[in-house]
């Protein structure tokens, strides 16, 4: 009988690792993987730095939250760039899929895993801070106030700003990750704010989903192989130091939405939706349209050029008249967080067999 039992779970055992093996491979399943895994490391880098911020300032600054932000998404793209594209943003994956570089059908797959990780690293980070937390906040969990925590996870609005010009923010600027408004620190730092203006959001997508696709434009002037990932890491710790003191530029969906729901089932409870004027729906409605907006003016002002022959002659021309040596063109595909590189070419039509431009 112990025999039989023995044999009949080994033939029950042995065909599950490579039927796992098999579902790993699918394309779907690497891509869903590949978005959880880049936006968990992301996360856990920049909410741990916002938490040494928020938590002791000995240790912690405003500057080393956007390092923090901006090494973590170099990170998440070397994790992830070419399998999925690392977007880690739901607001980049929106406007690749409006601007038809990418099949509508890969969104709600790229946005979920994406949201899984994001939510998956909010957890960690509590679960690593939370005596911490406690200590700071004498163990009541706040929203707003001198002991608020619940910055920390999500962003909240300064008292200088309105709720619609923050959403302006974002649009123009939707961004990866961000650092969200917490506890003074220093003199002239807020508390957590009462709102923020949607503004801030649209111009904040806007600039980063235009500087990444300068970044990868390889008929332009694209960064050097290799160092796409390291130079989109810049690109947001600038903006989180220029621009990310009005809505700690949260422009990333998939940053800001997961955390905050996070700390609602931990015990912030609705006052994270509540505050700033319910500004909760801004991080998650002003970055699709910045982050488009920001794709149609590079696509529109950048990429549409001459034809290439008389490009290369022109460039030829003026190589030989100042003795110049030309930059070469690179072969290399990137498309870390943003949409597709941009070509002379119109947009190809979308297919479910069209392949992302890789890392």
């Amino acid at each position: 009988m112990s025999h039989s039992l023995l044999g009949l779970s080994r033939m029950v055992s042995e065909p599950v690792l490579p039927r796992i093996h098999a579902i790993l491979q699918k394309e779907t399943v690497r891509e869903f993987l590949a978005e959880f895994l880049s936006t968990y490391v992301m996360m856990v880098f920049g909410l741990g730095s916002v938490a040494h911020m928020v938590l002791d300032q000995t240790h912690g600054s405003y500057l080393g939250v956007n390092i923090g932000f901006g090494f973590g998404v170099t990170m998440g793209v070397h994790v992830a760039g070419n399998i999925s594209g690392a977007h880690m943003n739901a607001a980049v994956t929106f406007a690749s899929c409006a601007l038809g570089r990418m099949s509508w059908r890969k969104y709600p797959v790229y946005v979920l895993g994406q949201f899984l990780g994001s939510f998956t690293a909010a957890a960690t980070i509590y679960g690593l801070f939370y005596r911490a937390i406690l200590h700071f906040s004498g163990g009541e969990l706040a929203v707003t106030g001198p002991q608020a925590t619940a910055g920390i996870f999500a962003t909240y609005l300064p008292e200088h700003m309105t709720l619609w010009w923050g959403f302006l923010n974002e649009v123009s600027g939707p961004g990866l990750g961000a650092a969200p408004q917490g506890p003074p620190q220093k003199p002239g730092w807020e508390t957590v704010p009462r709102s923020v203006p949607a503004q801030v959001y649209v111009v904040l997508t806007g600039m980063l989903q235009f500087c990444i696709l300068a970044i990868t434009d390889k008929e332009n002037n694209p960064a050097l192989p290799g160092t796409q990932a390291l130079v989109t890491g810049i690109l947001v710790t600038i903006i989180g130091v220029s621009l990310g003191m009005n809505t700690g530029y949260a422009i990333n969906p998939s940053r800001d939405l997961p955390p905050r729901f996070f700390t609602f089932i931990a015990g912030w409870g609705t006052e994270v939706f509540r505050a700033s004027e319910n500004w909760w729906w801004v991080p998650v409605v002003a970055p699709p349209m910045g982050a488009y907006i920001g794709g149609i003016v590079h696509l529109v002002f950048i990429g549409s050029r001459a034809p290439q022959e008389s490009q290369g002659q022109e460039n030829s021309a003026v190589t030989e008249d100042h003795g110049l040596t030309a930059l070469p063109k690179t072969s290399s595909h990137f498309p870390v967080m943003s949409i597709n590189t941009p070509s002379v070419q119109p947009i190809p039509t979308v297919t479910d067999s069209m392949p992302l431009e890789s890392f």
